[in-house]
């Protein structure tokens, strides 16, 4: 059965993800509409790809299809907190790329209820980030810490409300510096167009009050670097992530949109690997 996508945000990530699924690369899975805030921007994109989406005038007209099985959500955290809701008691599936909303524990509780109360699933990829899997596993035995170390060049940092409300002079750091060092809910907020990260790896182990996250301005990168170190009963978990970021967008790596890519092959195969 071909699953029915609908697409909410059409920039960096929701354009990798639109043409992934216009060339048969996730599977058995078609395009069905594409929405975005700038219609102009859903419209480029759908005449861009073979399979020629409709163009939703609205949400409204996204939930509304009786094609669209799932909604991938590429747009932002604002996004998720206004659809998320109404795309699950519309009786769709969720797919959320900004996770980072969920730094908000009420919205992520009432997302879970909502989608248990209609039979829904909400899918949150792994993004730019490995190891997701190990950690969800180590969860079952306890975990006892969990540190996020993010290395990202000048300019993936540029525009970030944490930078600019504290008058942060990016163009002067000549060396490695950190300029945040704290949990994982304040480093979503303050930078949430570059740590979404962070909320995924709290949702998978301890929390995002209990998940430090420290990011580093790093002159010296050309590409964006997640070191993550878990320990608990089970032993201690250590990975590191060297993405290059998207072309379209220095701000996000492009592993976060191969991972939506291979969640949405997940959906549609038959058989599942990983945990």
């Amino acid at each position: 059965m071909t699953l029915g996508v609908g697409l909410i945000g059409c920039g960096a990530i929701g354009t990798v993800l639109a043409k992934a699924i216009d060339e048969g690369v996730v599977g058995d899975a078609r395009l069905v509409i594409v929405f975005d805030i700038i219609r102009e921007k859903a419209e480029k994109l759908a005449e861009s790809l073979r399979g020629k989406p409709l163009v939703a005038s609205s949400f409204r007209d996204v939930i509304e299809n009786p094609e669209v099985d799932l909604v991938i959500e590429a747009a932002s955290q604002d996004a998720v907190r206004e659809y998320a809701v109404e795309v699950l008691r519309a009786g769709k599936d969720l797919m959320v790329m900004s996770v980072g909303a969920f730094s908000d524990r009420d919205l992520f509780e009432h997302v879970k209820r909502v989608a248990k109360e209609h039979g829904r699933k909400v899918y949150i990829p792994s993004g730019a980030i490995v190891g997701i899997d190990g950690i969800k596993a180590a969860g079952i035995a306890g975990i006892e810490e969990v540190v996020l170390v993010t290395r990202k060049p000048p300019r993936a940092l540029k525009d970030a409300p944490y930078v600019l409300e504290r008058g942060i002079n990016l163009d002067e750091i000549k060396e490695p510096t950190v300029i945040f060092e704290g949990p994982a809910s304040d480093a979503v907020k303050w930078f949430p167009k570059n740590v979404n990260v962070a909320m995924t790896l709290s949702l998978a182990g301890v929390g995002p009050e209990r998940t430090r996250v420290r990011i580093v301005v790093d002159p010296t990168l050309d590409r964006n670097v997640h070191e993550i170190r878990v320990r608990g009963p089970f032993g201690e978990i250590v990975t590191m992530a060297k993405n290059v970021p998207s072309p379209s967008n220095p701000r996000t790596s492009y592993l976060a949109a191969l991972s939506a890519i291979m969640t949405l092959r997940r959906i549609t195969e038959p058989v599942v690997i990983g945990t």
